[in-house]
């Protein structure tokens, strides 16, 4: 745990300082967001979801677009000035008077909240090569879920207080650490060169990286292919945070269950993400690692749906197994993702492979709600049935897709050690 707070090498531990305090605005404002939107700003509920549904749209079509950036000007170069703008964006919202305005300054801020989850993405698919890219990537989720959490509980504070300056002031702090974010992105644009650069200069010719020529993934069927699949199984996400609390409601169970299994969910993570993600650098493997994914979710389906028929006790149960299948099935899916991602991604565009990629994770963030609400929460059991189907075809097609998979012919082959203590302290 202590190597995945402090990585030793540069890039890792920058990316982690950053991701801390990304994570703890993530966590703050998640907490106060739509409460200060409604009754801070005094915006409607209708207005506040229809901007933010224009946001969700604008941040999808960013994904893609700051992968290509990224290629051309450098993926931290992106990353820095992205995140830096996504925290006076953040500090932009007292000025959201109206729904224009708040709509402008939502789409400002998921335009870059987009654009830095890309580049990071690319960042890593550039700096570290073969097994280390999905580790590396699993350690920053960990990061991420531990600090989220820790920023609930300070944002609760506000909650707590309940007044519009303690909910100005929980916006401000999420401002500020988005700033404080991009400092150790900053320092490190200045410490290392630009990494495709560094790369091709490598003196073996053995780079991972190479400067952008590739082709374009939009062209590369098995890459679509992949990330519709994998977006499929990603529609998991909105389960917990949508799905899983109205079905409790509905059902008549305590209310306290959902933090148990927000609870349950982090620690499952925080404990297991890493060790789940070794091995599934090799494609086939990550495409098993997806599709077992997505029988667990199928299974956390159906115990969602049994919990509905019991009495009190014998639902809390059910809901806490399928809560468990359910974070079994997110971190399998997860570091299956990852290693499809990178390893099907052509290293000339890595850049716009990820943000494909990425794009493909905005799409299911975006479709989730409605898609969980339109058939768990809307019909019950044949819903859940339904949404434990859509599960399974999404892993089976992954795992078709990885099964097929030839090594790319004219893929540069990875460097001996790019993320190696030796090229690390160059």
């Amino acid at each position: 745990m202590i190597r995945t707070f402090f990585p030793e090498d540069r890039v890792g531990r920058s990316l982690t300082l950053s991701t801390m305090a990304f994570a703890l605005s993530s966590g703050a404002f998640y907490t106060v967001s739509t409460l200060y939107f409604t009754l801070v700003i005094g915006l409607g509920a209708t207005k506040v979801g229809l901007g933010l549904g224009i946001a969700g749209g604008a941040g999808v079509l960013a994904s893609y677009a700051s992968g290509w950036l990224a290629d051309r000007i450098g993926a931290h170069r992106v990353q820095t000035v992205a995140t830096a703008l996504n925290g006076l964006a953040m500090l932009a919202y007292p000025l959201a008077s109206d729904a224009v305005v708040f709509t402008l300054v939502a789409c400002l801020t998921a335009v870059m909240r987009s654009a830095s989850g890309t580049s990071k993405q690319a960042m890593l698919a550039r700096w570290y090569t073969g097994p280390e890219r999905v580790v590396v990537r699993a350690r920053m989720r960990v990061v991420t879920n531990v600090f989220i959490g820790l920023g609930t509980l300070a944002a609760a504070a506000a909650l707590l207080t309940g007044t519009a300056v303690a909910y100005q002031a929980a916006m401000t702090a999420s401002g500020a650490l988005l700033l404080a974010a991009a400092v150790p992105l900053a320092r490190l644009g200045s410490r290392v060169p630009e990494l495709p650069a560094r790369m091709a200069a490598s003196a073996e010719g053995q780079a991972a990286d190479t400067p952008p020529g590739g082709p374009s993934p939009l062209k590369d069927r098995t890459y679509l292919a992949s990330v519709a699949c994998n977006a499929v199984v990603a529609v998991q996400f909105g389960l917990l945070t949508v799905g899983v609390p109205l079905w409790v409601a509905s059902i008549g169970a305590p209310t306290a269950v959902v933090s148990v299994l927000l609870v349950l969910n982090t620690v499952v993570v925080a404990v297991l993400q890493v060790r789940v993600s070794r091995g599934v650098h090799d494609v086939r493997r990550a495409g098993i690692a997806v599709r077992r994914a997505s029988w667990l979710l199928a299974l956390a389906c159906g115990l969602y749906a049994l919990a509905g028929y019991g009495n009190l006790i014998i639902a809390c149960v059910l809901l806490l197994l399928a809560g468990l299948a359910h974070a079994f099935g997110e971190i399998l899916g997860e570091a299956g993702g990852w290693g499809m991602a990178f390893e099907l991604a052509d290293q000339r565009n890595a850049g716009a492979y990820q943000g494909l990629s990425q794009t493909g994770y905005a799409i299911a963030a975006m479709v989730s709600p409605v898609l969980v609400t339109a058939t768990a929460i809307e019909h019950g059991t044949v819903g859940w049935l339904a949404l434990a189907a859509v599960f399974v075809a999404g892993g089976t097609g992954a795992a078709a897709v990885a099964r097929r998979h030839r090594p790319r012919a004219t893929s540069a082959p990875d460097a001996p050690a790019p993320a190696g203590a030796s090229a690390k302290a160059r």
